[in-house]
């Protein structure tokens, strides 16, 4: 077979994937995984019932194949890697959280909660990435003289912490759109983490040095 005949087969064989992909990725977002068939797959996307299982060999290969391509999309490491300020990067979530299937990863959430297979797999894969990016975000801000085994722990909880507001506004708009204005809720969070992104890498100051509150203070009057 020539190959620009080749060619064309395989750009055939790349539509019908990537049709077929988006077709499950927005029932998977709209009914779930048990109630998404490959004959409603086929419908959605117009590729055959047939071609499905070529291409992914059974639904779990096929929910692989979307949970893979959107842990691609979602927020990645190299979505870090210039250290745009962390507004710009919320802006760019919350424009993918628009596009209409963001509920996918909490769909996805609900059958990794539910099982220790492929997809529990895929999901902590996808939940890791996003930690890394925030940590490398961080890492590149990182003061000099910082003891980095220190600096390191810090960076990895506050990758913990911001991830999870992230995810809690998330979750928030798509339950309760009318009620959240989601792009005020995610700069509002940019705002409070950048006036304090130096406290990352504060060291703690040992109790012995900390300064009596005003409740310790008052304490001791009364018990002299």
């Amino acid at each position: 077979m020539s190959s620009p005949a080749r060619r064309r087969i395989d750009e055939i064989g790349d539509e019908s994937r990537r049709r077929i992909l988006d077709a499950a990725e927005e029932l998977f977002a709209e009914r779930g995984f048990d109630r998404t068939s490959f004959v409603d797959i086929s419908e959605r996307s117009g590729i055959s019932r047939g071609s499905i299982p070529w291409h992914f060999k059974n639904k779990d290969g096929l929910v692989l194949a979307v949970v893979g391509r959107a842990i691609d999309r979602a927020m990645g490491p190299e979505h870090y890697e210039t250290v745009p300020r962390l507004a710009e990067v919320l802006d760019e979530y919350a424009n993918w959280l628009r596009s209409g299937n963001s509920a996918l990863m909490f769909m996805i959430l609900t059958e990794a909660m539910r099982s220790t297979g492929a997809v529990h797999t895929q999901y902590q894969e996808f939940l890791a990435r996003r930690r890394k990016g925030v940590e490398l975000w961080l890492r590149k801000q990182r003061p000099d003289g910082v003891d980095p085994t220190f600096a390191t722990e810090r960076e990895r909880a506050f990758a913990v912490a911001l991830n999870g507001a992230v995810t809690g506004i998330h979750l928030q708009a798509l339950v309760d759109p009318d009620g959240i204005d989601l792009d005020a809720a995610l700069q509002a969070l940019a705002s409070v983490f950048d006036k304090h992104v130096a406290d990352v890498w504060a060291q703690p100051t040992p109790e012995k040095e900390r300064t009596p509150g005003k409740g310790s203070g008052s304490r001791r009057s009364k018990s002299r």
